[in-house]
């Protein structure tokens, strides 16, 4: 570029002088020419506008030697006239041919080519008729006396005029090569000075342009040059500082993208994937990285991609669609500013657990529904029977009265275990931790429930390790948990049976276990026992007062205390049911 520069500045500056001068010289040769053309014809316009003088070469004429006495005349004035025998010379010519007759030079061949002026002077008038293109200047003047007539032609071949136009050449010659080393030193001065800045800028744009805007120009002037430097300058600082914002937010885009839980696949038109996440890989459970998916290939069983393209924004199509046994929600809306060409943008939702959720809470409203429909229409048929009947025995009525006294308790139950877990599972649910002793509340509980075995015929037992150290927790809602597991023992072991209450210490836990030798538990239900409502004999549980909310209430005390609730069950044989708690909760809920 700086050579580049450089170059075309000084063939600016040559061309310019070269046509400067050449004009100035065309110009003075023009002028000089037009000059010394009017001088000499002015010249000779005012010595034969004399009078005298004209009278003079009349009388010439009449005398017998009438072209030697003009010849006398004309060199008398030969200096006014500027005769010289160079340029300038005077012939006498008959006026009937034009010959010539007598020359100013001696030594010059009497041999004149016919000028238009002498044409002009042999047809009797005088010949002034002037032309800058012909290479000589004359004039040709009739003189006639009363006997004789002549010519008087005055001839000048310019060569004063191309020897001053060759003195002139030299000199615009001479100051032309002059003037050309003027210009090229002048034309790389100012090169210097327009290029200097312009590398600096060239230098810093290359620099922008690979990423480099840690380098400021210093601005030396204050033209527009100088101008120039400062906007590039804030031009660097504001394309950076737009460069690490637009960094920054698509950094936040990408962490985004990349860790959303919803899939996202950009198609473009022809099918091909162009952008994905790790989320629509796991939905999907194919690689999208590889060259032979695309679009046909991934949902190509439900919707093509030409029935998707006609779409504009901000139009989208929705599907549900099993894919690998998930339940996916697939949005589909046109990428109409991705290229030229446009595509298609996927987005899927994993709607499993929401699909889960929803017949979950569905079977917990029938659930509550019906727990709540048994008593309740046990109170009313009870309560309209009384209402109904004036004489019924006062037993009767008593039973009747304990009926519905046991239906409210029951009610009363269940809307207690709903507001436990609605507490729960809203978070609202306070437990208030202290130190307590965990082998006293296990002893508590176990004398509790010791005389409702007994009244069922069942043999109990309690062994507790020694030295059982107190725990972090809250002591009504740990024993809760306690008695929930032990009264199941009681409830589902027929008499006869036994149950065995351990407690001890591993680690920094300790762990109380209740082993019966019930009715077992399928294996089919054991995954579900912690659910709300769930009963595996579901006559048995209502029959005994079961609410089927127990054990998931044990499960959210054991689990808010960092602790594991598990079972271990053989129809028939019995089942085992084991707590464990941390003696300090890493976390205290």
């Amino acid at each position: 570029m700086k050579r580049g520069l450089h170059t075309k500045l000084v063939l600016i500056m040559l061309l310019l002088i070269i046509s400067l001068m050449t004009v100035v010289g065309a110009f003075l040769i023009r002028g000089v020419l037009g000059f010394y053309t009017n001088e000499f014809y002015e010249q000779m316009i005012s010595f034969f506008s004399m009078p005298e003088f004209v009278a003079d070469l009349r009388s010439a004429a009449d005398d017998p030697e009438g072209p030697a006495k003009i010849g006398e005349i004309l060199n008398a004035s030969r200096g006014a006239l500027g005769i010289n025998s160079d340029s300038r010379n005077y012939y006498i010519l008959d006026s009937e041919f034009g010959n010539p007759l007598l020359s100013s030079d001696p030594q010059e061949d009497l041999i004149l080519e016919k000028s238009p002026n002498i044409l002009t002077a042999l047809a009797g008038e005088e010949g002034w008729e002037s032309s800058l293109t012909q290479d000589y200047m004359d004039v040709a003047l009739p003189i006639s006396g009363q006997n004789n007539s002549y010519i008087i032609y005055i001839r000048d071949n310019k060569q004063t005029v191309a020897d001053l136009n060759m003195e002139l050449i030299q000199i615009i010659t001479e100051a032309l090569i002059i003037g050309l080393v003027i210009s090229v030193l002048l034309s790389f001065l100012l090169s210097k000075t327009m290029i200097t800045p312009i590398q600096s800028l060239t230098r810093a744009a290359e620099r922008v342009s690979r990423g480099d805007f840690t380098q400021k120009i210093e601005v030396q002037t204050h033209d527009e040059i100088g101008v120039l430097t400062q906007t590039f300058n804030n031009m660097a600082k504001q394309l950076k500082d737009t460069l690490d914002d637009i960094e920054n937010e698509r950094n936040k885009l990408m962490t985004v993208f990349l860790h959303m839980t919803d899939g996202v696949v950009a198609f473009s038109r022809d099918g091909s994937i162009m952008h994905h996440n790790p989320a629509a890989e796991r939905m999907l459970g194919i690689s999208l990285g590889d060259k032979s998916v695309n679009f046909d290939t991934i949902f190509g069983g439900f919707v093509s991609m030409d029935e998707l393209l006609p779409l504009k924004s901000p139009e989208y199509a929705e599907f549900e669609h099993n894919i690998n046994g998930m339940d996916l929600e697939i949005s589909m809306a046109p990428i109409s500013g991705y290229g030229a060409q446009g595509g298609m943008l996927a987005v899927i939702h994993d709607v499993t657990e929401q699909k889960k959720s929803d017949a979950l809470r569905r079977e917990f409203v029938a659930n509550v529904s019906h727990e709540l429909r048994t008593p309740i229409t046990n109170i009313r048929s009870y309560a309209e029977t009384l209402a109904d009947s004036e004489d019924l025995p006062p037993d009767m009525v008593k039973n009747f009265l304990k009926v519905i006294v046991n239906e409210s308790d029951r009610m009363t139950k269940i809307v207690q275990d709903l507001l436990t877990l609605s507490r729960f599972d809203s978070g609202k649910a306070d437990l208030h931790f202290e130190k307590f002793s965990f082998s006293l509340s296990v002893k508590n509980v176990f004398d509790a429930m010791l005389m409702e075995a007994k009244k069922s015929g069942l043999e109990m037992s309690l062994e507790i390790g020694e030295n059982l150290p107190d725990i972090l927790g809250d002591r009504s809602r740990i024993e809760q948990v306690l008695l929930n597991i032990i009264s199941n023992a009681v409830r589902y072991t027929p008499e006869g049976g036994r149950i065995s209450v351990r407690a001890g210490r591993e680690d920094d836990t300790v762990w109380m276990e209740v082993a019966d030798t019930g009715i077992g538990i399928p294996p089919e239900d054991l995954p579900r026992i912690f659910d709300r409502f769930y009963r595996v004999d579901k006559a048995r549980s209502r029959a005994s007062g079961g609410t089927g909310l127990g054990l998931s209430i044990a499960k959210d005390i054991v689990v808010r205390h960092s602790g594991n609730i598990s079972v271990e069950s053989t129809v028939g044989k019995g089942t085992t049911m084991t707590v464990k708690l941390p003696i300090e909760p890493p976390v205290k809920q």
